[in-house]
């Protein structure tokens, strides 16, 4: 399973598991609402940081393997001309 996949199954998981916990709570529906308001900004800047984080690793793994790349064709590129 891809880690996108499982960080989303997480993210779901926690969300609606939070959602339930203040859903079921013995509050007003003011104080209801908030606590969801809240709950939800909350998980909105959890998911920005997962993801930022994410697309960080990838960034990362991306430009090691286009260094090594360009580090190949050019070992190949000067064996060409050695070898004419």
């Amino acid at each position: 399973m891809s880690t996108g996949k499982v960080l989303l199954g997480i993210l779901a998981g926690v969300t609606a598991g939070a959602l339930l916990g203040v859903l079921f709570a013995p509050d007003k529906g003011c104080e209801t609402r908030k606590k969801v308001a809240k709950k939800g900004k909350d998980l909105v800047e959890d998911l920005e940081e997962t993801v930022k984080n994410f697309l960080s690793e990838v960034t990362e793994k991306f430009e090691s393997a286009l260094k090594d790349a360009k580090e190949e064709a050019s070992k190949e590129n000067l064996e060409a001309h050695l070898d004419k």
